[in-house]
């Protein structure tokens, strides 16, 4: 018997330390369509705008509190969801269609993000240089960037929105948050969470709602100094333009990717599976940083696209509160649409899909994980983001090749390559044309202390993550001083 579900809660916008209604709208299980999950209240323009005011109040005073204040604070936060890891990651096992055990892991990493940052707190933020005046020295100090406007994806609801928020408040900005329609949810937690940890009201702001809406407002007032994006690229470039336009806003965009998996002859085939199944179909391929693209060496084609089509078939999609299963569902009946359609563009080109290819429930937004081989790099299959359970594989003669075809790409966030070779894996490293390579290990996956971004259509603006972050959310300022 299938336990009932808990009741639905509400979830408001969180303002200068208050909590606003607003229109309601609901917030459902992608693996049961019909259960409500949670209600949440949609912003208006003139709540956005008072969370911005709100903000810009709040900020020059956290940007004077003490060192220690602000370590307590964000440490508080972390410890926090790090106290409640299990009950936070069924619900957004619920909301958003993820494994538990990789919603588990998504919840801890948000908690390990907060309390790094705090310490990040502590950590020297300027240098001293010679001066070539007589009688001066110069050094060069740190300010914060001011009021950040951050607009997060559906696909990280928890691990996104901490490696944005924690570095903005540790290096003294007031953040207003606009997290994705579909996962509201978390982003309220995290907002009661961030509330109750004693942060000053308005550093911290939650607004819900459409792009249209509440992120428009963001790109065009006065009172934001900068945008943190990820998401699609469309949109990204919509918001380059329009920051450009209205105050010349400081932007980091993070657009996603169409990663490549190399294989060579002398990879480990084992090891080669192993990689090209988690990175293409974990999460449900969910990933910006997913492999998309197999590229393969013709010498263990054959053999590996048989081990990686047995693999596939092998995996069971399933509700993603059972242990047992695989891969979730897909976030969205939108999403399962459009991965769908995208199968059948693969199959128009002349691809064949080996294993999967189909809807895999009556109920949810299920679908089997979809594996194509005889793919061409010229084919949408291989050219646009899908965003979903869905990969490639592509024949090549040599390692020549196999690097032109994975850098022929738009896109450059992450790459890697299975070989057994130092000489090839070195000259990898050196000729991917991506923000992250790796050798032996699935494209995905990344660590709180290490830079994340990449190149070309993936990213525009400074590394996100570890000391990297600093140099978004904090302005660099010369400084003279003669005697």
């Amino acid at each position: 018997m299938t336990a009932q579900p808990p009741p639905a809660p509400h979830y408001l916008n969180l303002v200068d330390g208050r909590w606003i209604d607003g229109d309601r709208r609901t917030d459902t299980n992608p693996a049961r369509p019909g259960e409500v999950v949670a209600e949440y209240a949609l912003a208006d323009r003139a709540t956005v705008q008072e969370a911005v005011d709100a903000a810009g109040r709040a900020q020059p005073h956290w940007a004077a509190a003490p060192a220690g204040q602000r370590l307590e604070i964000l440490d508080r936060i972390g410890t926090a969801i790090l106290a409640r890891t299990d009950e936070l990651a069924v619900l957004l096992s619920r909301e958003e269609g993820k494994l538990l055990g990789e919603a588990r892991a998504e919840v801890t990493r948000a908690g390990q993000t907060f309390r790094y940052y705090a310490h990040q707190v502590l950590q020297p933020q300027g240098e001293l240089y010679s001066s070539t005046r007589e009688r001066a020295h110069a050094e060069v100090r740190r300010r914060p960037l001011g009021v950040v406007g951050v607009i997060t994806p559906w696909n990280y609801p928890w691990a996104i929105p901490a490696w944005k928020v924690a570095p903005a408040l540790a290096y003294g900005n007031a953040v207003v948050l606009k997290p994705a329609e579909l996962v509201p949810a978390s982003a309220g937690e995290l907002a009661r969470v961030i509330a109750g940890s004693g942060l000053p009201p308005g550093v911290f702001n939650l607004v819900y709602g459409t792009g249209r809406v509440v992120g428009e407002e963001l790109l065009t007032s006065g009172g934001i100094d900068g945008i943190s994006f990820t998401g699609g690229t469309d949109t990204g470039r919509h918001i380059a333009q329009r920051c450009i336009a209205h105050g010349n806003k400081r932007f980091q965009l993070e657009m996603g990717g169409k990663n490549p998996l190399v294989v060579l002859d002398d990879a480990d085939l084992e090891v080669a599976v192993r990689c090209a199944l988690d990175g293409s179909f974990f999460s449900t391929g969910q990933r910006c940083t997913a492999s998309s693209r197999l590229i393969v060496q013709a010498g263990v084609h054959d053999r590996f696209v048989d081990a990686l089509t047995k693999a596939t078939k092998a995996l069971r999609p399933g509700d993603p509160l059972d242990e047992r299963s695989h891969l979730g569902p897909v976030v969205s009946a939108d999403q399962l649409a459009r991965n769908l359609e995208y199968i059948e563009i693969g199959r128009r080109e002349g691809a064949t899909p080996v294993a999967g290819g189909d809807h895999a429930a009556e109920e949810g937004h299920f679908m089997r994980p979809t594996l194509f081989a005889g793919a061409g790099n010229d084919m949408r299959l291989a050219r646009e983001e899908i965003f979903g359970p869905v990969s490639c594989v592509i024949r090549v003669d040599d390692f020549d090749e196999a690097i032109e075809v994975a850098n022929d790409t738009p896109f450059g966030l992450s790459s890697g390559i299975v070989t057994t070779s130092l000489s090839a894996a070195e000259r990898f490293k050196q000729v991917s044309r991506s923000g992250i390579v790796t050798v032996n290990l699935p494209t995905a996956g990344t660590e709180l202390h290490l830079p994340f971004g990449g190149t070309g259509a993936s990213n525009h603006g400074p590394r996100e993550q570890g000391t990297y972050a600093r140099d978004f959310y904090s302005v660099p300022v010369t400084c003279y001083t003669g005697w």
